[in-house]
């Protein structure tokens, strides 16, 4: 009897201390302090509030306390031109932004943004990433540079919004235009002057006429950000049909992450690319038909045909620069040769 109560004795204290231990350690990793990040996008609040705010409210809301995103929207932080050296640095620890508007210095930050005529359609993107190669590339190009590649999706297609209207190629002369680093290096051929201000300067720099428009998104966008506001005419050709976007962190900060934790931020950076594909598609569409603010205007084919002929000599331009420039190259080459193969539904020439 004196053995049992000894035993149900000690049992019980070690039940209790290992209650107490318990207790002890719970708060120590319950209320234990967030990790807290800084993500700056290249868009501004409006456009801000569709292509990643969404992602990032639910992203906070599922890490129940463990992780908090600090949201900025472009040019908040550093300038959008600053958002590589920043994230690379540690200033900021995320970015979402094209490789070519945030200064990448790496080989494939000609194809970030618009690259002439390599994507017709949204969905091109994410099968060039993940079907076609694509991805590993711009993993192992970041990965010298300290930065982490998160994940890559397409957005919306770059079309001109204009003052005048656009009709045939000899309009495009002396048009003082905001777009991209490649796509305006690509349009100078054409006489168009590419110029480059902060995002949100946009609007007034066309009222002020600074600039004659824009090649920067597609319709959803202009109507979205105020563009529509200032320009008349949106000219239907367009340069390229998906942009290429990218969610990137600085990879020491990333490598400090839990595992959960990256792919909870992983599945994040998807559905906000899959927001933004459909939130882009049905607007181009809709707008175009019922939007009361842009007049519609287009080049003939046959005459823009030339701009993309004119495209396929810029690629090999861009492939001839380095070896990594011209795997990238001769992978979109091989993807539109599939697509234009497999005709209808998947293309359409």
């Amino acid at each position: 009897m004196t053995s049992r109560r000894e035993f149900l004795k000690n049992a019980g204290l070690t039940t209790v201390a290992a209650a107490g231990a318990t207790t002890l350690a719970a708060p120590a990793v319950l209320g234990q302090a967030p990790i807290k990040w800084r993500l700056q996008t290249y868009a501004g609040a409006a456009l801000g509030e569709h292509v990643i705010k969404p992602a990032i409210d639910a992203f906070n809301k599922a890490a129940n306390g463990q992780m908090v995103i600090e949201l900025y929207y472009a040019d908040q932080l550093v300038p959008t031109s600053e958002l590589f050296r920043a994230m690379q640095k540690g200033t900021i620890d995320a970015v979402q932004s094209d490789d070519d508007s945030m200064a990448s210095p790496t080989e494939v930050a000609v194809f970030g943004g618009y690259f002439p005529f390599a994507t017709r359609y949204s969905l091109d993107v994410p099968v060039l990433f993940n079907q076609y190669g694509l991805k590993k590339i711009w993993e192992d190009e970041y990965a010298k540079v300290g930065v982490k590649h998160i994940s890559a999706g397409s957005w919306d297609p770059c079309h001109f919004a204009t003052k005048d209207p656009i009709t045939k190629l000899e309009d495009l002369k002396g048009k003082r235009i905001f777009t991209f680093p490649t796509a305006g290096r690509f349009l100078t051929q054409f006489g168009v002057v590419p110029v480059t201000l902060p995002w949100e300067d946009i609007q007034v720099a066309v009222q002020t006429g600074e600039l004659d428009g824009i090649a920067w998104s597609g319709i959803t966008e202009c109507y979205t950000v105020g563009w529509a506001d200032v320009t008349k005419y949106f000219l239907t050709n367009n340069i390229s049909g998906a942009w290429v976007g990218h969610f990137f962190a600085n990879n020491d900060r990333w490598n400090e992450l839990p595992d959960h934790l990256k792919v909870m931020l992983q599945l994040a950076m998807d559905s906000s690319h899959l927001y933004r594909q459909w939130w882009y598609w049905g607007g181009e569409a809709d707008l175009r038909v019922n939007g009361p603010k842009l007049q519609l205007t287009s080049i003939p084919d046959d005459e823009w045909v030339v701009v993309e002929q004119a495209s396929l000599a810029f690629w090999d331009e861009i492939a001839a620069e380095s070896p990594v420039k011209a795997q990238v190259v001769e992978i979109i080459k091989k993807y539109n040769t599939v697509m234009a193969k497999a005709g209808r539904p998947y293309r359409y020439g």
